[in-house]
């Protein structure tokens, strides 16, 4: 199934935490808060500014971001839970070193 998001919006992926701690201790999935980070699987053309000129977005596909608590809208397209949110709500691209 294709999906195109429209404007300023982008298609998010959450990445899952690890299920311990760091001294291995397992987190059951009833006290687990639902990541904040994840990988961008599309994105829109970007918004338009007052003269009707395209913004192009910041963000790319394939980008690992961080984003709010509550940003976003959660969906299903086939079997897999995804994000859609506008560009403002990430934080930030998280780089690799």
């Amino acid at each position: 199934m294709a999906f195109h998001p429209l404007h300023d919006r982008i298609l998010v992926r959450r990445i899952v935490a690890d299920e311990r701690t760091a001294g291995g201790i397992l987190i059951p999935d009833t006290v687990k808060e639902k990541p904040m980070e994840g990988e961008v699987i599309a994105v829109g053309p970007g918004a338009r500014d007052e003269a009707g000129k395209r913004i192009k977005p910041d963000v790319k596909v394939g980008d690992r971001i961080l984003f709010g608590k509550w940003s976003g809208t959660e969906i299903v397209l086939g079997a897999e839970e995804l994000l859609i949110m506008k560009e403002p709500d990430v934080l930030g691209i998280i780089e690799a070193r």
